[in-house]
């Protein structure tokens, strides 16, 4: 996908280099402005595609890194940028964080120091679900599957 697409804009970037006209020494006539429209094109077109594959996806990126890090909370299990795994205990000030990394060794840590969340505390509903399809799949298993032979 990223190859076609680079391929793509390689294309698009010959096209426009190609379509450019020749500098001629002559003397401009009445299709001066079309000269200048053509010569100008080029450059609009590939920050077109720079914008499109590489700023607008980067700003994406960083608004959705901006939100995670302000909707971290108590009990999130983050990863810091150091590759350091462990669990919010408490939140200090805004870009403080109390970090457990092991049983009874717990950090500060930056906000801006998160790299990911990998996971947060299930939401007291979602429990119920899931224990009611565990029940289920029990229910639909045969009674001796499992089993070791007596």
């Amino acid at each position: 996908m990223r190859l076609s697409i680079t391929l793509a804009v390689l294309g698009l970037m010959l096209v426009g280099l190609t379509a450019c006209p020749m500098q001629t020494g002559g003397v401009e006539g009445a299709d001066g402005g079309a000269g200048m429209l053509t010569t100008i094109l080029p450059l609009v077109l590939l920050f077109g595609v720079f914008y499109f594959l590489i700023i607008r996806p980067q700003q994406k990126k960083s608004k959705h890194h901006r939100e995670m890090l302000t909707n971290v909370r108590r009990g999130d299990q983050i990863v810091t940028g150091g590759g350091i795994v462990g669990n919010v205990m408490r939140i200090d000030r805004e870009d403080n964080l109390l970090v457990e990394i092991a049983p009874d060794v717990r950090v500060k840590v930056m906000r801006s120091a998160i790299s990911d969340v990998i996971r947060r505390p299930a939401p007291i509903g979602e429990d119920e679900d899931f224990e009611e399809e565990e029940e289920e799949e029990e229910a639909e298993r045969p009674e001796d599957e499992g089993r070791g032979k007596d």
